[in-house]
């Protein structure tokens, strides 16, 4: 085979880094990105995203939990959307369509080693456009949550832990798990507590 031959069928290897996000990875020095945003007082009248990652029960984990939300806390809309690639860092369009369609976002839920890792990534890129962020990950991917954290630069990042797993639950288990989370999401998005599972 010829050496042409030979380059034309050689085929450019991807390399794809799960920690890159336009607002994570700026250039420019001279400004200066908060590495979290102010909390909010209270969730009254704001609009909740409800960033789900496709995983088995992470959809119905957030619905309940934004019911709760809602009649418990007064808040506003909910703004449901899929992350449809739960291994990859939040495409900065829907990071841009997030921060100008919701006051304060929940994201998850991160119950596998790279979904986890992506769903942290994914809470601090919004925390630093200026979003409040509740991040659900359960306690078997701890170590990867806080991997990710730490490689993002924020090592005491402090996302909400849960029991493992969530994906066999059935309507009273998710209604129960929501209701457990939902006090640790509004202490995480107002700021009364620090809800981080060591």
């Amino acid at each position: 085979m010829a050496n042409a031959e030979k380059r034309r069928l050689i085929m450019p290897v991807a390399i794809i880094d799960p920690t890159r996000s336009r607002v994570s990875n700026s250039t420019d020095s001279t400004t200066e990105v908060p590495m979290e945003s102010p909390r909010v007082a209270s969730l009254v009248g704001l609009r909740v995203g409800l960033l789900e990652n496709t995983k088995r029960n992470a959809a119905e984990i957030l619905d309940a939990v934004g019911a709760l939300l809602e009649t418990q806390q007064g808040a506003g809309a909910l703004v449901r959307r899929t992350k449809k690639q739960f291994a990859m860092p939040l495409p900065d369009d829907m990071l841009e369509e997030l921060r100008r369609e919701c006051d304060v976002v929940v994201v998850g839920v991160g119950d596998c080693g790279s979904c986890s890792a992506a769903a942290v990534a994914d809470g601090i890129a919004l925390e630093r456009a200026g979003i409040p962020t509740a991040v659900i990950c359960t306690e078997a991917f701890v170590a990867t949550s806080t991997a990710m954290a730490a490689l993002k630069g924020r090592a005491d990042y402090p996302f909400l832990v849960t029991e493992h797993p969530v994906a066999n639950l059935a309507v009273d288990g998710i209604a129960a798990r929501a209701g457990v989370l939902v006090s640790e999401v509004v202490s995480r998005l107002t700021g009364t507590a620090d809800e981080r599972a060591a």
